[in-house]
């Protein structure tokens, strides 16, 4: 579990081709600090197991789903991720229940300023779309965020605020990028419960000829 509170921007370092996927490595010394073999950590929002140790960082394993359904088939040598270490029982949770359960990607289609306040516009898949609500919550690339406006069917609106542009990585987001998308967990289970209510249902008896 996590809660979007991005620790670190962390480098690729190198990616290798495997049998099943992608070993990523990276410079993250921060993260790296109390994180252990087989610990859980977010990549772009992606919960991941860090496979080795580093001195100065660490290395996960990328396979088959996971390329398919974020954004890590994109990642090179060079390139910056939001990193954050699994949340501890106990801790403060400043942001939002984040599982590091990829739920899709979506597409930038605009950026714009407001005074110090950037506004992003990001296309929602159908199953991120069905829980997200105005002012509701919403991880993007692993970034609790809130919904700023719903434009349209299947468009999400966020402002980012001079801090976060500061210390994750979307302050290099333009249109046409993609993005790691993970809805809200509360709306999932409310629309679970409430999806389950309807089918169990009874019929309405139908009035005779």
């Amino acid at each position: 579990m996590f809660t979007g509170i991005v620790e670190e921007t962390g480098t690729v370092v190198a990616v290798r081709e495997t049998g099943p996927g992608h070993r990523v490595r990276l410079r993250a010394p921060t993260v790296r600090t109390g994180l252990s073999v087989g610990g859980s950590i977010a990549v772009d929002g992606a919960c991941l197991t860090a496979a080795e140790l580093h001195p100065e960082g660490f290395s996960v394993e990328v396979i088959g789903p996971t390329l398919e359904r974020t954004v890590a088939g994109r990642y090179r040598e060079g390139s910056l991720v939001n990193l954050e270490r699994a949340l501890r029982l106990g801790d403060r949770l400043d942001g939002h229940l984040v599982q590091g359960h990829v739920d899709g990607v979506g597409e930038v289609v605009a950026v714009s300023a407001e005074g110090d306040i950037r506004l992003v516009d990001v296309t929602l898949p159908p199953e991120v779309d069905a829980v997200t609500v105005l002012h509701g919550s919403i991880a993007v690339n692993g970034v609790s965020l809130t919904v700023n406006a719903l434009p349209a069917p299947g468009l999400c609106q966020v402002a980012l605020i001079p801090h976060t542009l500061a210390i994750t990585t979307l302050e290099r987001l333009r249109p046409g990028d993609p993005v790691n998308l993970e809805g809200d967990l509360i709306g999932k289970y409310v629309g679970r419960i409430h999806t389950a209510r309807i089918a169990a249902a009874p019929s309405p008896p139908h009035s005779a000829p």
